[in-house]
Order: C-alpha cells, then sequence, then structure tokens
C-alpha cells in the first residue's frame, strides 16, 4: 500500500534578480528561493544558521549544534532581530532541513556545509541534477499511469 510520505521534496521559486544586496537578504532569498521559508515569514532562524554554515564553510570548519546557536544568537543580536526560534532543538531541526536537502553535512554531531563546496556547486550538483530530475520522472509516471 502506497503511503503519503514523500521520498523527497523542494520548493523552488524565482525571484528578481539579485542586485546589491546585503548578505543576510541575500541568504534569506536562497531560503525562501529553496523552500526553506514561505514568504511573508517571520520565523526566519533557518537564514541564519545557513549564514553561519556558509561563514564556517569558508574556513573549511566543523561545529556542533550549540555554536551553530551561539553564532546564530550573535548574528540575530547584530541585525536586531527578535530571538524567536534559536531553541537549541529548533536549530536542529533547521540544520536537519538543511541535511535532508543535502546542503549539509553531519558527521559525529558536527555539522558543516557539504564537503565545504560552494551552496552553487551542491546546488548544481545534488539538487538541480539529481534531486529535481527524480522528482519530474516520478510526477510522469504518475502522468503515464493515469493516462492508462
Amino acid at each position: 500500500m502506497a503511503q503519503d510520505i514523500p521520498l523527497a521534496e523542494i520548493t523552488l521559486r524565482r525571484y528578481e534578480k539579485p542586485y546589491s544586496m546585503e548578505k543576510r537578504e541575500l541568504v534569506k532569498r536562497i531560503c525562501l528561493s529553496l523552500g526553506f521559508l514561505q514568504p511573508g515569514d517571520g520565523r526566519d532562524v533557518i537564514v541564519d544558521v545557513l549564514m553561519v554554515l556558509e561563514e564556517a564553510r569558508k574556513n573549511k570548519k566543523q561545529l556542533t549544534s550549540d555554536e551553530i546557536k551561539k553564532k546564530v544568537e550573535e548574528n540575530r543580536q547584530k541585525h536586531n532581530l527578535e530571538m524567536k526560534g534559536i531553541a537549541e532543538s529548533n536549530i536542529r531541526r533547521q540544520l536537519k532541513r538543511l541535511h535532508d536537502i543535502m546542503l549539509v553535512d553531519k558527521k559525529e554531531n558536527l555539522y558543516n556545509i557539504s564537503e565545504f563546496s560552494s551552496l552553487s556547486e551542491i546546488f548544481s550538483s545534488k539538487i538541480e541534477k539529481f534531486l529535481v530530475p527524480q522528482c519530474i520522472e516520478r510526477v510522469k509516471e504518475y502522468l503515464a499511469e493515469l493516462e492508462k
């Protein structure tokens, strides 16, 4: 019996070109574009999590969830944002979301951007060339089955 639990899931959105945006706004658009945030969503701690991991990637540094939480708090203070969604359990949930879409690796409770690659490389190789075609192919299989 088939279950209604997806094997993989991705949401893609298209926004205007990224002309002269501040870094946090740019990362927020990436999160919106990849479906991590809904338009108008005030709960945007995933933006800070991704920013922290991107900064660590540049130094090829792995971080614990506690280190990520501390850096997220610093980042939110720096940008005068409310301290909502910064509980460690929520930080780990956001890390799992990033891990599930293959942007983040986890090994022995240490997190890093996948293989310390750039996000554009990861998007191209793991999402654009791997995940999206599989999703499209499965939709085509359902459509073909419907036509029988």
